[in-house]
């Protein structure tokens, strides 16, 4: 017999179903997919989730020193949009707060290693798609004339 956990409305799930589609979560986002087809369309080369580098950015271009993020507002708790689920929170108070220590953790060791770090929020996508593009290609570029700077 399963135990149920009926915190809120939305949370109808027992927890091992609960777990089971938690752990089915992916790394790339149907709006990561899209932003990097974009990306490319417009020419732009680069590798995606690169688990080599730390914090395995969604978008990297090692040439240029350039890591780029598209966080979830509800993963890395989004100051806009991000909520704190109702039920279980002693574990998501430690699973979110960790992902924001993370967060800080990862920008510290680029900033320290003289990359470019961009972190963008995903509803900033949703908002403007272009607009979003278009701040995303501009670091891109900033950080490739910095790159050609520093060769001659």
């Amino acid at each position: 017999m399963e135990r149920w956990e009926v915190a809120t409305v939305a949370d109808m799930m027992s927890t091992e179903k609960r777990r089971r589609t938690m752990s089915r979560i992916r790394s790339q986002s149907k709006l990561e997919n899209r932003v990097t087809k974009a990306l490319w369309a417009e020419g732009y080369r680069f590798r995606k989730n690169v688990r080599t580098l730390k914090g395995s950015p969604d978008i990297a271009i090692q040439k240029y020193r350039v890591v780029i993020f598209i966080d979830s507002c509800f993963w890395h708790m989004c100051p806009d949009h991000g909520n704190w689920p109702k039920s279980n929170q002693e574990f998501w108070n430690r699973k979110l707060g960790r992902n924001m220590e993370r967060d800080r953790e990862v920008n510290a060791h680029y900033r320290k290693e003289g990359w470019h770090i961009m972190r963008m929020w995903e509803h900033e996508f949703k908002e403007d798609f272009k607009g979003a593009l278009d701040r995303m290609t501009a670091f891109i570029e900033m950080a490739k004339s910095e790159a050609a700077k520093g060769k001659k």
